[in-house]
Formats: C-alpha cells, sequence, structure tokens
C-alpha cells in the first residue's frame, strides 16, 4: 500500500472511511477527514495544515483540484476551515479555499469558491464561476457567472441529475478500487 501521498502534519494524521480512494498522484495532508466511499481522483491536493478540512460520504474531488483553508488568526479566530457536505461532486481545477459546501451540489470544472462561502444544499455551481468570500448560496439554485450570480431554480431532472452524478462516480472509484488491486485505497 502506498501512503506516502497520505501524510500527517504536525502530528495530526489524515482519517479516511472505509471504501476510500486516493489517487497515488494525489496528496492529503494533515487535519482531513475523509468520509465513506469519498474518491480524489489525480493530481489533486487536500491540505489540511493550518486548519481542518472534512469532506462528506459519496463525494468526489476531480483531477487537478485545489483544496485548503485559512489560518486561525487574532481578526479571525477561527479561520475558515473547509467542509464539504455528501453527495458532492468536485469538478476537474476547481479550488475551494476556507468555504463550506452543503450536499448534492455540482461544483462546475474551473470554479473558485473563496473563504466564508457558504454553499446551501441542491445546487449547481456554473464551469468558471467565482464564489467571492463570505457569499452565501441559496439552495436549489444554478449559479454561473465571475462574481457568480443566481440564474434560476434547478429542474426536478437536474436535481436528479446531481444524485445520477455522483453515483456514478462512486460506482467508478470502486471500479477503480478493484483495478488496482487496493493498492491505493483506504
Amino acid at each position: 500500500m502506498n501512503i506516502s501521498n497520505i501524510r500527517p502534519y504536525r502530528g495530526i494524521k489524515p482519517n479516511l472511511g472505509e471504501n476510500v480512494y486516493v489517487d497515488a498522484t494525489s496528496v492529503v495532508i494533515g487535519d482531513v477527514t475523509l468520509a465513506d466511499d469519498v474518491s480524489i481522483w489525480p493530481l489533486v491536493v487536500v491540505r489540511g495544515d493550518v486548519n481542518h478540512i472534512s469532506i462528506g460520504k459519496d463525494s468526489n474531488i476531480q483531477d487537478g483540484s485545489v483544496l485548503h483553508v485559512t489560518r486561525k488568526s487574532e481578526t479571525n479566530p477561527d479561520g475558515n476551515p473547509l467542509i464539504i457536505g455528501e453527495q458532492v461532486t468536485v469538478g476537474h481545477k476547481v479550488m475551494l479555499h476556507g468555504c463550506t459546501l452543503g450536499s448534492r451540489i455540482l461544483v462546475g470544472m474551473g470554479s473558485i469558491v473563496m473563504d466564508g462561502a457558504v454553499v446551501g444544499n441542491d445546487i449547481i455551481i456554473g464551469a468558471g464561476s467565482l464564489v467571492p468570500p463570505n457569499k452565501n448560496l441559496q439552495a436549489g439554485y444554478l449559479y454561473v457567472g465571475n462574481p457568480v450570480k443566481q440564474s434560476r431554480a434547478l429542474k426536478d431532472n437536474e436535481l436528479e441529475f446531481l444524485k445520477a452524478t455522483n453515483a456514478n462516480y462512486v460506482l467508478l472509484k470502486n471500479e477503480y478500487i478493484e483495478d488496482t488491486d487496493n493498492t491505493y485505497s483506504y
């Protein structure tokens, strides 16, 4: 088992649930909790060094994404941890920094979600969008743009798409675990 990409920071080790897949080219560092059936795809950085990161059950973080946090300080005593709910799909090359995401969310490719932003449940953030610091996104909507703006309520088929996309990544993760003979799963 290759665990050089799962590393402690200052004595705090990542905590991984059951059937987690972390690609060998990704790195998970420090105060990070990955719930059951989470998948971390190639070239992802999950760096919980100056605050904590939590990724909920059945969530997936796709290729080239960067996940980080904000340090605690005199002006921000709690800093900004990164909290990701359940059944969240984080698209390719997304940057999440010290924000909170609810459940059943799709963060489109190349999007950025900044410090203190709070993203409600059942949301699609369009590709290339920027969610500014401390912005709150109301549940059940499509958001697009730079800076992001509420576009419209999600349709029933889009709400189902959120669940289906996530379920497909859980299946794909399981195929990778089987194919690699558990070499990089935890």
